[in-house]
């Protein structure tokens, strides 16, 4: 038995694959962004998944207010993506693939908030 359902749900299995595909390009980041950029992205990308957890246990109601702080942090990472292809950080198939994830969790957290109304 699993005294953390939160790990059963497909939405908290997607983000943390997306934590792991940004840490891995925040890797290559120059050394002036490790305190800026690349930082920003790691914490809105670990945020999403960290937040789905942190409210998870909690009624419908708080849930739900979570997930919405998660979908702030699907934003605040197609911003993240945006910021470090425009600077050359990351090449267009990156951005591309977290793209598609990160709109692949919009609509996953926006189902699982509509389920919870």
């Amino acid at each position: 038995m699993n005294e953390f359902n939160f790990e059963n749900l497909r939405v908290y299995q997607k983000a943390l694959e997306f934590s792991d595909l940004v840490h891995d390009a925040i890797s290559s980041f120059p050394k002036h962004e490790l305190y800026s950029l690349a930082s920003q992205f790691s914490r809105a990308s670990n945020g999403i998944s960290l937040t789905i957890a942190e409210g998870h246990g909690d009624t419908d109601k708080q849930f739900n207010r979570y997930l919405k702080m998660a979908e702030g942090s699907v934003r605040e990472c197609v911003g993240c993506s945006t910021l470090a292809y425009r600077r050359g950080y990351i090449d267009n198939q990156a951005k591309s693939q977290m793209r598609k994830i990160l709109i692949e969790l919009a609509k996953m957290i926006k189902n699982l908030r509509k389920k919870l109304d």
